[in-house]
């Protein structure tokens, strides 16, 4: 294999990119075992006052979750969200975020985010890490991101995760973001925003299995659970395509019924991870690594899909919107795809 190297003499900015890139792609990556082996050192080998404190962060963190998802209201601390280093991790690519439609401030909503990718790097930063272009195009409406409830459950990851603007996916904590109050004079709403907009990539762990380079295959036939949350809360939906986001790396060859991808559902069926085996550059190397490649993402958030709320979604009516979200996706992608997919003409949505 030949190996293709970067140029030595590489300006300071982008050094810095990569630098900042590496740091949240092996965090995302590494993060989970990280944190518990951290938490386990501490308390195997910290002074009696350490794990003293250590058990009380846990128990602290337990009932939390118990109690209120882990979830923090608001943008959080905004300087873990909008910052000049974090915007780093958005030049590498480039990440753009596209507007179609306006989005009112006097609902919630669910973004329906495809495709998920190795890691819904586009939906991450745009939404949770650096918000600034989202709050410039959609005044008034906090961005969140929803990722695995057993994050939530992991400590130290937990901590990050909330200041970095993600919440948990489960029901409990849908239904608490998405039920929050409309009214500017709330006293939830003290801090100018009116409206929640959480993310939900759909296809998760299992379209993350299909995640290669020019394909874009959704999981979403037999996903509702998000149409029915819309529903029950009132929320409206608005379908999102992140353009680029499957080409950011690579992944080990694994086809169905191939033996990994039996190993890899064996395991995503019994933990909810897919273990998956990305291939990218490197730091001096533009042939293998496990940095994803400089190649852009540009999500474009589509029109938002109005729901009749109801606390019992009626099963037709159910068929009715997510037929809707399926329709103005692909319409989304027809729209776009030239514009943002080189070589276009030998692209195609595929949803399963």
């Amino acid at each position: 294999m030949k190996i293709e190297w970067a140029p030595l003499q590489v300006p300071l900015q982008r050094r810095l990119q990569i630098l900042v890139t590496a740091f949240f792609t092996w965090s995302f990556f590494l993060l989970p075992i990280v944190s518990v082996i951290i938490v386990a050192l501490l308390f195997i080998y910290g002074s009696l006052f350490l794990r003293a404190l250590i058990v009380l962060y846990l128990i602290y963190s337990y009932f939390d979750h118990k109690r209120t998802y882990s979830a923090m209201d608001g943008n959080g601390w905004m300087i873990n969200r909008t910052n000049s280093i974090y915007r780093n991790y958005r030049n590498y690519f480039p990440v753009e975020l596209v507007k179609t439609a306006d989005l009112p401030a006097n609902r919630n909503y669910i973004l329906a985010s495809f495709p998920h990718g190795i890691l819904g790097t586009g939906i991450c930063i745009n939404m949770g890490l650096d918000i600034t272009k989202w709050l410039e195009l959609f005044p008034k409406i906090r961005p969140k991101v929803g990722t695995l409830d057993q994050h939530f459950q992991t400590p130290i990851l937990r901590e990050l995760l909330r200041w970095w603007g993600l919440v948990s996916v489960s029901k409990e904590s849908l239904v608490y973001f998405l039920t929050k109050s409309n009214d500017p004079k709330h006293k939830d709403n003290r801090d100018g925003f009116t409206s929640n907009a959480v993310a939900i990539l759909v296809g998760g762990a299992q379209e993350a299995l299909d995640s290669h380079p020019g394909r874009y295959i959704l999981t979403l036939k037999n996903r509702k659970g998000f149409v029915k949350m819309a529903i029950r809360t009132g929320s409206s939906i608005v379908p999102s395509i992140s353009f680029g986001e499957v080409d950011i790396f690579n992944q080990v060859a694994n086809p169905p019924n191939s033996i990994l991808r039996k190993i890899q559902d064996f395991v995503k069926k019994f933990t909810g991870i897919s273990p998956l085996i990305p291939v990218g550059r490197g730091f001096f190397n533009y042939t293998f690594g496990f940095l994803p490649y400089r190649r852009p993402i540009v999500q474009v958030v589509g029109s938002p899909i109005d729901v009749l709320k109801s606390s019992q979604p009626d099963p037709a009516y159910v068929e009715e919107i997510h037929a809707k979200v399926m329709t103005e996706l692909e319409q989304l992608f027809d729209k776009y795809k030239e514009k943002y997919i080189p070589d276009s003409k030998n692209i195609k949505l595929i949803i399963q």
